[in-house]
């Protein structure tokens, strides 16, 4: 459990409540919760997942394999299966056999656990876990490289700052009918408090 506040006082006292009703052991201050890592320094408190990244980019097979610069291709167009019966595609076009659907699975799900501390593999990550049933090589393809571009820089993360500024900013952006599927706009959007990402 993580008690926080901005009262000491009021934080001992719930602890030694809970202590009374509980039996508990208290770890002292925060440094790794729910495979959430915390770094305090002068600038703030750094929330990442590098324990995590590291166990995943070797679970995964490609902890020799080199760096990808971006977490998905622009060019990339991802398609169903069913998409792909629907547009009756020649067999040779469209061949890109099924691969494990547990294992697909099961990877997308972690990379959404990344999200928490790993804004920049959002779209990402969303875009691939439009493909849980009957996923393909090329599904797989491109979740593999968003672990390689988690190679670069696995200690990254979210920076909650030091500093108090109550201003609010909020930065959004819209890709017109980018969904090859759909033909629907791609919009993201983020908001700050001060320089802490919120949203």
């Amino acid at each position: 459990m993580l008690i926080t506040g901005s009262s000491l006082k009021l934080i001992e006292e719930i602890k030694k409540a809970l202590q009374r009703a509980f039996k508990m052991k208290d770890l002292g201050e925060l440094k790794y919760f729910l495979g959430i890592e915390f770094t305090r320094s002068t600038e703030g408190i750094l929330m990442h997942q590098r324990k995590y990244t590291i166990e995943l980019i070797a679970e995964v097979g490609v902890t020799a394999a080199k760096p990808a610069g971006t977490p998905i291709d622009a060019n990339i167009k991802l398609t169903s299966r069913q998409y792909d019966d629907h547009v009756n595609k020649k067999q040779e076009e469209s061949h890109d056999p099924l691969i494990d659907q547990a294992a697909y699975q099961k990877l997308i799900g972690k990379l959404l656990y990344l999200n928490m501390t790993r804004p920049d593999i959002t779209f990402s990550t969303q875009t691939l876990s439009q493909f849980p049933n009957q996923p393909k090589k090329s599904h797989m393809g491109a979740a593999l490289r968003v672990v390689r571009y988690l190679k670069k820089q696995p200690e990254q993360g979210i920076l909650l700052s030091s500093q108090s500024n109550n201003q609010v900013t909020a930065f959004c952006d819209a890709d017109w009918a980018a969904c090859a599927l759909t033909r629907k706009s791609v919009t993201c959007y983020l908001i700050k408090k001060g320089k802490s990402l919120i949203l």
